[in-house]
């Protein structure tokens, strides 16, 4: 038998109980025991690379170049498909943002696709993709995959995921087109005062911020009311802070405050607006004020708006609660809201990594409940309803001057 064989041997017998890095060891110590062409020999013997074995001979001759506790140097190994396919991620989002769910004062999303499907779908888009590195993905991107006890959220209407597809596709054309599309919706009322606020924050040892031991409102500052607007394209945020009730002409007054301070100015030729919005509240689809008050906001900017509800009971899928106002409540996390002022400068300060900017203003104008709508008026409203789901899904536009 000689050395090739013997090598051989060596190789199949040993290689299956050694990590790479001990793998490569052996190699070389063989290739240095046989001199010049060694390295050759062992790479025809054994299947092996040539450019490994000559690795393996310069760990063996040479001072260790590698810690103990590593196999390969940093960096060493192969690529990562992201770093070589530059749209697999953004193409994953794609495909998971319509049907996105979960807490919205949570930093995490959740999506009701599997792995597998989305690995699949990849595949058919042209990429290289396989279901254990779409886990690893969408971890990073801060996505969990949703308990099956979560997908009941809400009311179960058999057009309910149809509605979500058709908001999407209805938002990806309106960006697509360079016009504004808006997310729009009322945050929990706040008690202003030195409360409890939810949350950690750093404070010195032994010494937390020390707030009232009951949440009785003070009748002097009461509760506030931030409503939002969150602009999809521009990934910027405006939030009235009512000190009245939350009623459609407060959401239609936030609305066209959003407009003429922000949206006017990133919109300069704009011809329609799009609203997507939750079925409840003050902006729900069967409240005859919110239609009334969106035709005054029609006739007096000249745009044509679109008006598209989520369905009953799935607001959490609006896209302002987890792009604006979960990161409001993260920054104001365990701060007592102690005046006005305080609140405005905290969603003021509102930022995140992907550039996301706020503004805010105190609304302290009088919006009275019980405002009655006659059949008349609502008459008057220039709405043309869409063929899928038209209670859900309407355009106003602007009635002749």
């Amino acid at each position: 038998m000689d050395d090739a064989d013997n090598i051989t041997t060596r190789w199949q017998m040993l290689a299956p109980l050694l990590n790479e890095r001990d793998r490569r060891i052996l190699l070389g110590a063989e290739a240095a025991c046989l001199g010049y062409g060694g390295v050759s020999i062992v790479s025809r013997a054994t299947g092996v690379c040539r450019e490994t074995v000559a690795e393996g001979l310069k760990d063996v001759r040479g001072p260790q170049r590698l810690p103990t506790d590593r196999i390969r140097r940093t960096g060493a190994g192969r690529k990562r498909t992201v770093f070589s396919d530059p749209t697999l991620k953004t193409d994953l989002e794609s495909l998971v943002d319509p049907l996105t769910r979960g807490d919205p004062e949570s930093p995490l999303r959740w999506t009701c696709k599997s792995t597998r499907k989305l690995a699949a779908a990849l595949r058919s888009m042209g990429h290289q993709a396989s279901h254990r590195m779409v886990a690893e993905l969408l971890h990073e991107m801060d996505y969990r995959l949703q308990a099956n006890k979560k997908t009941l959220e809400g009311s179960s209407h058999p057009d309910r995921n149809a509605q979500f597809e058709f908001i999407n596709d209805a938002v990806d054309r309106q960006l697509a087109r360079k016009e504004p599309a808006i997310s729009v919706d009322a945050k929990k009322k706040e008690l202003v005062g030195n409360f409890n606020n939810p949350g950690r924050e750093f404070q010195p040892l032994g010494h937390p911020e020390e707030v009232n031991g009951h949440d009785f409102p003070d009748p002097e500052q009461g509760k506030v009311t931030p409503y939002g607007v969150y602009d999809q394209g521009a990934n910027a945020g405006w939030v009235s802070v009512g000190t009245d009730h939350d009623t459609a002409v407060f959401a239609v007054e936030t609305i066209r405050r959003w407009w003429y301070s922000m949206g006017q100015e990133t919109y300069p030729t704009a011809k329609t607006l799009l609203i997507t919005a939750d079925s409840g509240g003050s902006n729900g689809p069967r409240v005859r004020l919110w239609k009334t008050e969106i035709q005054k906001l029609s006739d007096e900017t000249r745009l044509e708006i679109s008006v598209s509800h989520f369905p009953p009971g799935t607001s959490k899928w609006n896209k302002i609660e987890h792009r604006l106002f979960s990161f409001i409540t993260r920054n104001w996390r365990a701060r007592p809201l102690i005046s006005h002022e305080v609140i405005v400068n905290l969603i003021a300060n509102t930022r995140t990594e992907k550039g996301l900017t706020v503004r805010c203003e105190m609304d302290k104008g009088s919006y009275p409940k019980g405002l009655k709508v006659k059949d008349k008026e609502l008459k008057e409203v220039n709405i043309t309803k869409n063929k899928f789901h038209g209670e859900w899904n309407y355009t106003i536009s602007p009635r002749s001057p």
